[in-house]
C-alpha cells in the first residue's frame, strides 16, 4: 500500500509534465527555432512588414477596445448582479456565459446577418455610409462578444463571498455611490479585476473564428495577427508566418508572467489581511 502511494502520484506528475511538453511547450519551441530558420535578417524583415505591422496595429487596436468596453460592462454587470435584486437578473447572468458556449464562427455568422447586407440595419448603415462587417468596427464588435464573459465572471463570485454588509454600513453612515465603490468595493475586487483584464487580453489577440468571418479578409486593413499568419501559410510562406507567429508567442509568455504575478500577489495579499 505505502509503495502504491508512492508511485501513484509519481505516475500522475510524470503524466501531467508529458502532457504539457507534448502539448504546449514543445509546439511554442518549435515556433521560435522555426522563426530564426531563416536568419535574423530575414526574421526582422518577416515582422517588420508593412502588412505585418498593420496586422499588428489592428490586434492592438481590437484588443484594448474589447478590454476597455468588457471592463466598463463587466464591472457594472458584477455590480448589479450582487447587490441588487430586478426581473431578469437570472436571464443577464445566462446572457453572460452566452459566448463560453456559441462557436465563434456562429457569432461571426451572427453579426453578418445583424450588420451585413441582408439584415434590416443595412439600409440605416448605407443611408450614414456606415460599415460594420468587413470593416474595423466588425473586428471589434466580435472580439468584445468572445471576450465578454472574462471580467464579469472574475469579480461576481469576489463580491458574492464578501457580502453587502461593509457597503450597507457605509451607505447609513452617508457614503455616496463613488465613495462606496472607490474605498470599500474595489480594494476587494481590484485583483480578479486585474485578472480578468489579462485573461481577456489574451483572448482578444489570439481570436480567429469570428473575426475570420465578419472581416472579410483584407490585407492590410482588415487582417489582424491571426487572420495574417494564416494567409502567409496558405502561401506556403512557413517561415515567414512562423517569425509572425512568434510575436504572438511572446505576448502570450508577457501575459502569462502577468497572471502568475498577479495570483502571487493576491494570494499574499489575502494572507497578510487574514493574519
Amino acid at each position: 500500500m505505502r509503495k502504491e502511494r508512492s508511485v501513484i502520484p509519481l505516475i500522475l506528475i510524470l503524466a501531467s509534465a508529458a502532457f504539457i511538453f507534448l502539448m504546449l511547450a514543445l509546439p511554442l519551441l518549435l515556433i521560435l527555432v522555426e522563426s530564426f530558420r531563416a536568419g535574423l535578417d530575414f526574421f526582422a524583415a518577416a515582422i517588420s512588414d508593412p502588412y505585418a505591422l498593420k496586422a499588428l496595429q489592428l490586434t492592438g487596436i481590437a484588443t484594448v477596445s474589447s478590454v476597455g468596453l468588457n471592463t466598463l460592462f463587466g464591472l457594472a454587470a458584477a455590480w448589479a448582479i450582487t447587490r441588487f435584486s430586478f426581473p431578469g437578473k437570472g436571464l443577464l447572468t445566462t446572457f453572460i456565459d452566452i459566448p463560453f458556449a456559441v462557436s465563434p464562427v456562429i457569432a461571426g455568422l451572427i453579426f453578418i446577418l445583424t450588420f451585413g447586407r441582408i439584415s434590416w440595419l443595412h439600409p440605416f448603415l448605407s443611408a450614414y455610409d456606415l460599415k460594420v462587417v468587413f470593416a474595423v468596427p466588425g473586428i471589434i464588435i466580435a472580439t468584445v462578444f468572445v471576450t465578454f464573459p472574462f471580467v464579469a465572471r472574475e469579480i461576481i463570485p469576489v463580491l458574492e463571498a464578501r457580502g453587502t454588509e461593509e457597503e450597507q454600513a457605509a451607505s447609513l453612515m452617508g457614503a455616496g455611490f463613488l465613495t462606496i465603490f472607490r474605498r470599500i468595493t474595489f480594494p476587494h475586487i481590484k485583483w480578479a479585476l486585474l485578472y480578468g483584464v489579462i485573461l481577456c487580453t489574451a483572448r482578444a489577440m489570439g481570436e480567429f473564428g469570428a473575426v475570420s468571418v465578419v472581416s472579410g479578409r483584407l490585407r492590410g486593413k482588415t487582417n489582424t495577427l491571426p487572420l495574417y499568419i494564416e494567409n502567409l501559410y496558405d502561401e506556403h510562406q512557413f517561415t515567414a508566418a512562423f517569425a509572425v507567429s512568434s510575436i504572438l508567442v511572446a505576448a502570450a509568455i508577457i501575459i502569462l508572467i502577468a497572471r502568475n504575478i498577479v495570483e502571487y500577489t493576491a494570494k499574499k495579499d489575502e494572507d497578510t489581511n487574514v493574519r
